[in-house]
């Protein structure tokens, strides 16, 4: 395609088009007709060009044109409280539902491997002598030592508050940066592990582990199946870069990036129940029996909601992604 006779040609209707757009509101029926018309060969000269003779003056003059005319002709929605009901009970929890075969291996994994390095440092007293002197190891592991005290050491608010910021971060970063083909998040996956593994192995080798599972499960199970759920999709995301299916590459990484900015919202208010519980309940001087069940009922709760709700709306066709008239328009690939 010559460029330059293809800008000579069609010169006049984006001047025409961009002239319509100035005027705004103050369109005659036959002009909102027009500009439609120009919006939408306007979008076709923007695909030949993207395609065939990419010049970037030429390309961002069109791209900009076509953004304010599809502004103008779709019209602006403002987010109400339906879309944050509908995002609670079907985007969300079919987002998560979908992915489920990439966070539940990813938790069973990750378990695996806390015990497993909960087992080494356990057994191994030298091991444990390179992690810290005798003397530090008994100051966290004695009875109202640094484990138990850790959940009281601040106000439960604040604590709460603190707690839930941490963990916000660490999944937000488990989303984001699974489009760097998925190492960064085993890392984190691998540290988060690594760190209940050395709580596991030096309370075991203290004789008590019972004492420290019964401060780590009541908001553990939930908080950790966020942190899994966040890490399996950050895979997914790092995977669609490898393998995209039958979408083009750069579509399916945006919806899935999309899907994934959802799931940084909802995940963060998961972590804010699991926030509350290790700020309130886990110090409480409630029985163990009873700060673990609070935590058990939260988890099913959580996987109830996924597998009940997500599950409906996953099989009613919803993806997690937003409504396809909020979508930017794509071009249609080859079979």
């Amino acid at each position: 395609m010559d460029l330059d006779v293809f800008v000579m040609t069609h010169r006049a209707e984006w001047d025409r088009l961009d002239h319509l757009l100035r005027r705004g509101r103050h369109l005659t029926g036959a002009e909102t007709d027009e500009l439609v018309a120009l919006y939408q060969r306007t979008a076709t000269h923007l695909s030949l060009i993207q395609s065939s003779a990419p010049d970037p003056m030429v390309t961002a003059r069109l791209t900009q044109l076509v953004a304010r005319a599809r502004s103008t002709v779709t019209g602006t929605r403002r987010a109400s409280w339906k879309d944050a009901a509908r995002f609670l009970t079907a985007g969300f929890p079919a987002a998560i539902y979908r992915s489920r075969h990439w966070w539940i291996p990813t938790a069973v994994l990750s378990t695996v491997l806390a015990a497993i390095i909960g087992w080494w440092i356990g057994t191994h007293p030298e091991v444990q002598s390179a992690i810290a002197a005798p003397d530090e190891l008994r100051q966290l592991t004695r009875p109202g030592g640094e484990y138990e005290t850790y959940y009281s050491s601040h106000p439960a608010a604040s604590f709460a508050a603190q707690v839930w910021t941490n963990n916000a971060q660490a999944a937000a970063m488990c989303l984001v940066l699974g489009a760097f083909l998925c190492v960064p998040v085993l890392w984190i996956l691998f540290l988060n592990m690594a760190n209940l593994g050395v709580g596991i192995g030096l309370m075991s080798s203290a004789g008590r582990l019972d004492t420290f599972l019964g401060l780590v499960l009541p908001h553990g199970l939930l908080e950790l199946t966020a942190v899994f759920v966040a890490a399996g999709t950050g895979l997914r995301l790092g995977w669609t870069l490898i393998d995209p299916g039958p979408q083009s590459r750069r579509a399916a990484l945006a919806q899935q990036g999309r899907a994934a900015l959802g799931m940084a919202m909802g995940l963060a208010l998961v972590l804010f129940v699991s926030g509350l519980i290790e700020g309130f309940v886990t110090p409480s001087g409630l029985p163990t029996w009873a700060r673990i069940t609070i935590g058990i009922v939260a988890e099913l709760a959580f996987l109830a909601y996924v597998y009940v709700l997500g599950g409906r709306a996953a099989r009613a066709g919803d993806v997690g992604d937003v409504d396809a008239f909020e979508r930017s328009a794509e071009l249609p690939t080859a079979a």
